[in-house]
């Protein structure tokens, strides 16, 4: 697998800044080359043409059509993170999950 950008978006970025980093460990662990970057949701506008993938929290689910629009013809994959290990801040089940997209 190449590099992989992510940008992981929750409404006010403080969990998702736990959640990234803890994804960043458990890649760093399996040395998986991958730049995940957490932000509001309000700016994934600004990075669309620099991610392959978007985590989306579980509590923003009803953005999701929002987003599919935002993303149109772009290659990027949307993933709606579960509630499991979003909750917990698992980076290793969110990583699972990431990975099963590509």
């Amino acid at each position: 697998m190449e590099k992989l950008n992510v940008l992981l978006v929750c409404g006010s970025g403080a969990s998702s800044g736990f959640m990234a980093s803890n994804i960043r460990k458990a890649a760093s662990k399996r040395n998986l080359d991958i730049n995940i970057k957490a932000r509001g949701e309000a700016e994934i506008e600004n990075y669309l043409d620099e991610i392959d993938a978007l985590m989306v929290g579980p509590h923003l689910a009803y953005i999701l059509d929002e987003i599919e629009e935002y993303i149109g013809d772009a290659d990027v994959k949307v993933l709606l993170m579960k509630p499991s290990y979003y909750s917990t801040l698992d980076g290793e089940a969110a990583l699972e999950d990431l990975l099963k997209e590509f």
